[in-house]
């Protein structure tokens, strides 16, 4: 006979932790055999990465961002603050450009002063080449999103009206002289019909001519967003809208628009921020001869008054965060998108 203790311990281990057999009883570890799986753990450098990965992939466009917008607008607004004489510039901080720029103003009330009548002009222009650039923009949006059927014909249609900004911005605006000028083609047609005997002077360096100039500038700007916000709306709704025995008009105004706010209220900042900063096509279609302020600034700018165009600058750029604010609190637009 063997002898217990000449048994090894690790064999007495094993078959004492063994599972028996009887009734009732069952192993603990052996009920378990989960614990036979270790669950991988994350390490921490994956975690790490995790985490980093939507700001990596945001770094290179918040880079550029940062280098061409944020840097060259704090540079503006800090020589804004900047002394200046007719031979130098000194950064030393001083309020006296924003004095400068309003100076007399307020002495002259209730007249407007020089500077008043400049803001109003250009605010102006760009109220009104926004309402033709809306009312022109949405009839084109309209007309491709809900006449056009095929997608084909509606990139040809877009493909047309983006042909003129293949060509230079100042082309664009010289093409119009040989129309609207004294001998132009307009003229003449006008005279050859005995519409009018005489040329009409108004046609060209005037708010008609830079009106015109800008809203076939900037419709574009307006038609596609717009365009994106009808192709959105589901046909049942307008679909329901004449089962319910609306009328065209009806539908336009209680359907239509109110589903294409987000894209009216996109397509009006494009076209008031750059229409209130524009200072060329005023310059050339006006003949010098109309004030904005884009234009002073540029005049500035070239008696090298770089403190005092900057505060125009900023003052500016105020107005049109003051309008855009506005617009935005009309049409939550994070919820309408």
């Amino acid at each position: 006979m063997t002898n217990v203790t000449d048994i090894p311990t690790e064999v007495r281990q094993v078959r004492t932790s063994a599972p028996t057999n009887e009734p009732g009883l069952t192993n603990a570890r052996t009920a378990d055999p989960g614990h036979l799986i270790r669950k991988p753990r994350r390490r921490r450098g994956t975690r790490i990465a995790a985490t980093m990965a939507p700001y990596l992939q945001a770094a290179p466009i918040a880079l550029v961002f940062l280098i061409f917008f944020v840097l060259p607008l704090a540079a503006t607004v800090i020589v804004s603050f900047w002394q200046y004489t007719q031979y130098s510039i000194e950064p030393a901080l001083t309020v006296q450009n924003y004095g400068d720029v309003f100076y007399g103003c307020f002495d002259q009330l209730p007249g407007l002063c020089t500077t008043f009548r400049t803001y109003l002009s250009t605010l102006k222009f760009g109220i009104v080449v926004w309402a033709t650039t809306l009312v022109i923009g949405f009839t084109v949006a309209y007309f491709l999103a809900f006449h056009v059927r095929t997608l084909k014909v509606q990139v040809i249609c877009f493909v047309l009206c983006t042909i003129p900004f293949w060509t230079s911005i100042v082309i664009r605006m010289i093409s119009w002289i040989p129309l609207l000028g004294r001998n132009g083609l307009v003229n003449q047609a006008l005279m050859a019909m005995g519409v009018t005997d005489t040329p009409l002077e108004g046609l060209l360096y005037s708010d008609f001519a830079v009106i015109l100039a800008l809203t076939h500038l900037y419709t574009l700007f307006m038609v596609v967003p717009i365009f994106n916000s009808l192709m959105r709306i589901d046909p049942a709704l307008i679909e329901a809208s004449h089962d319910a025995g609306a009328t065209g008009a009806q539908t336009l105004r209680h359907v239509i628009l109110p589903l294409a706010r987000p894209g009216i209220l996109i397509g009006s900042i494009f076209v008031v921020t750059v229409v209130v900063g524009d200072f060329m096509t005023i310059g050339i279609m006006g003949g010098q001869q109309i004030a904005s302020v884009g234009k002073v600034i540029q005049t500035q700018m070239q008696f090298l008054q770089f403190p005092l165009a900057a505060a125009n600058a900023v003052i500016l750029l105020a107005t049109v965060l003051a309008g855009v604010w506005a617009l935005l609190k009309l049409v939550d637009i994070r919820r309408e998108l």
